[in-house]
């Protein structure tokens, strides 16, 4: 045989059949050959399409006439609440639910990542831009139509002149986002540093599949989601965990209220532009509370402090796999960061505050704070 299909070696399992393909050709010994293969096709790793993401335009809490809308609209809902302590949950949940829509209708929405539609915008497409393609598109319709020289010139014209004016756009686009970081380095130097890293970081290749623990690849959403979830499960939640003895309960200043005074201080900590938890409370609301609103917080940790349960949100979080390095497809390569909720974040560090001068005496220069 003198015909030859040349397959690559790790195709070889796809070729299901080959066939020579007899004609009436005399003058040569060659027959055309077929080879049948069937391909799985795999998507490559790709950056993923932008979401349309509807948030909360939380910067604009900066602006003390915003601020005083916000707050006045958390009045009102602190004002129907009941005056009689209820569970734990059902407090929570009318903070939570107060605060939030608070901020949507102080503040706003809008829409981030894809634009209306799905299509991206950009700045540089101006009206101007858009007039000058729409031209040349028509001329160059205009000149298959037509087939003569003058469409043609008009055509070129018109990709000339199209071509012109989306470089100047975008030139003066780039020098406008160069002058915005050169104020934001002087007056703005986190909002500064946020595009710089955003810059850097350039294109996140998506892995679509990971491995399972037996090393097997896995393609659904359904085996993805519960393979990163028995791992962060087993890293977060050790069975070899040493015992620990509980020294005998003192009385002290422990045991009483929790004080307006403790909850504004550790507010006022907060670090702001932060990511929210489950509850999507960021550290902008809670840093533009006025007395009411932190009265209303210095209630709901002095409910949990006396009942001794905190809400389902204060103990949940999100964990977000970040890529470290490696294989993608391997789960062990990546580092997660977990967001907690804010407020639960608060009443932590008030109880932290309060039991560190009771710790600190016991802990030894050695252990350097641990």
């Amino acid at each position: 045989m003198i015909d030859l299909v040349v397959v690559s070696s790790d195709l070889w399992p796809h070729v299901l059949d080959t066939r020579a393909k007899r004609g009436a050709e005399l003058s040569t010994d060659h027959h055309l050959l077929v080879s049948w293969i069937r391909l799985r096709r795999r998507m490559p790793d790709r950056l993923g399409r932008p979401k349309r993401i509807v948030r909360v335009c939380w910067e604009r809490l900066a602006d003390p006439s915003v601020r005083g809308v916000f707050n006045s609209h958390l009045r009102e809902s602190f004002n129907q609440i009941p005056r009689e302590v209820g569970d734990i949950e059902s407090e929570w949940t009318m903070f939570s639910s107060s605060i939030v829509d608070a901020a949507i209708r102080s503040c706003g929405r809008k829409v981030s990542g894809a634009g209306h539609g799905g299509n991206s915008r950009t700045q540089w497409w101006t009206l101007e831009v858009r007039d000058a393609v729409k031209l040349k598109k028509e001329s160059y319709r205009a000149w298959l139509a037509q087939g003569i020289p003058e469409a043609a010139e008009a055509y070129w014209q018109a990709k000339r002149t199209a071509d012109r004016v989306v470089s100047e756009a975008k030139t003066r686009v780039w020098e406008e986002f160069g002058e915005a970081i050169e104020k934001d380095y002087r007056t703005a130097l986190g909002k500064f540093w946020q595009t710089v890293r955003r810059l850097r970081r350039g294109k996140q290749l998506s892995a679509n599949t990971v491995y399972s623990v037996g090393g097997e690849l896995l393609a659904s959403t359904g085996d993805i989601v519960g393979r990163w979830k028995k791992y962060f499960k087993d890293l977060l939640n050790p069975t070899d965990t040493p015992s620990v003895e509980e020294p005998e309960a003192e009385d002290s200043e422990v045991d009483s209220f929790i004080t307006q005074a403790e909850v504004t201080e550790v507010v006022q900590q907060l670090l702001g532009g932060k990511a929210p938890g489950v509850d999507e409370i960021r550290p902008e609301y809670l840093k533009s509370l006025d007395v009411v609103g932190l009265s209303w917080l210095t209630r709901l940790c002095n409910i949990a402090w006396w009942s001794g349960t905190v809400p389902l949100d204060w103990v949940t979080g999100v964990v977000i796999p970040l890529f470290k390095k490696g294989d993608r497809r391997v789960c062990s390569n990546y580092r997660g960061i977990t967001h907690l909720s804010l407020p639960g974040k608060v009443y932590s560090r008030v109880l932290e505050r309060r039991v560190r001068p009771l710790v600190k005496p016991r802990i030894q220069e050695e252990q350097c704070g641990f």
